[in-house]
């Protein structure tokens, strides 16, 4: 749960839901809860044991691959899918929970307390889309990693809703700096394939942030922050601390300089659930 804090573009922020400061969202990060992993660790393996009867050739292992018309590429993709959509079911269920318990503590209807979804999405993922690549429109699959699609206004593959205001995007920073919606913009598009960053990213390792913070501690100190936060042990705590994570609003400060996408709201962190 966040509240925003800093509207920076309002009409924007409007038509994503946002519409006043303090008032209070809800995000949920939750993937294919290990599918995409295994999916893509395995197909990792296999394409490192293809590529040579592809005449692919890397200079780093993790960067393997196998052409998408190929059985392999196929395969793959097929499987990535199965992970996505999985992931969007996982979501959908917990959304679903979160609007029943609202409903139960306020006694109103989700939808009378305004809990309407602004965006879901899968990232690590690929997508096929039509792109400008040496001046020639061409169809292009798109694999996006550590970073999320972020198209500009106008564009054919935008829901309605959004077609003025340009794709939303979602920063993530970490349970105690918050995160930012931003929305996607034309340079994107000429930029980077209509893609932003989708989180601020570590600065640590898991392993590293558990030895130097002290989940208890960080508990007790969010909460005199009003800051309040429930995690499945302290060592999970421990894992997802402020220090953990790059500064939330250089990277946001960063893709706006790029070009990649626009910040709309900031939202501050009241309320988080680890897993």
């Amino acid at each position: 749960m966040a509240k925003a804090e800093n509207i920076y573009e309002r009409e924007i922020a409007n038509v994503f839901g946002v519409n006043k400061e303090n008032q209070v969202v809800m995000m949920i990060h939750c993937g294919s809860r290990g599918f995409g992993h295994q999916v893509a660790s395995e197909y990792l393996n296999t394409f490192l044991d293809t590529m040579p009867k592809h005449g692919i050739k890397i200079k780093d292992k993790e960067l393997a691959a196998a052409p998408i018309n190929s059985k392999e590429g196929k395969n793959y993709f097929g499987a990535m899918a199965a992970a996505a959509n999985f992931a969007f079911a996982n979501r959908a269920m917990i959304t679903h929970n979160a609007r029943e318990v609202f409903s139960r503590v306020f006694k109103r209807d989700a939808d009378d307390l305004g809990m309407h979804l602004t965006y879901d999405v899968c990232h690590n993922i690929a997508k096929f889309e039509e792109h400008t690549v040496d001046s020639i429109k061409q169809r292009v699959l798109v694999h996006r990693k550590g970073a999320t699609r972020a198209f500009a206004p106008n564009h054919p593959d935008l829901a309605p809703k959004y077609q003025k205001t340009g794709q939303p995007v979602i920063i993530g920073g970490s349970m105690e700096t918050g995160s930012f919606m931003l929305a996607g913009t034309e340079s994107s598009m000429h930029e980077a394939f209509g893609s932003s960053a989708h989180g601020s990213g570590r600065t640590m390792s898991r392993t590293k942030a558990k030895k130097m913070v002290d989940g208890k501690k960080l508990q007790d100190d969010m909460r005199k922050r009003g800051i309040y936060v429930k995690g499945a042990s302290f060592k999970g705590l421990s894992e997802e601390a402020g220090i953990a994570y790059k500064d939330l609003d250089a990277v946001v400060s960063s893709a706006l300089e790029a070009g990649l996408s626009k910040p709309v709201v900031k939202l501050l962190p009241i309320g988080n659930i680890k897993g």
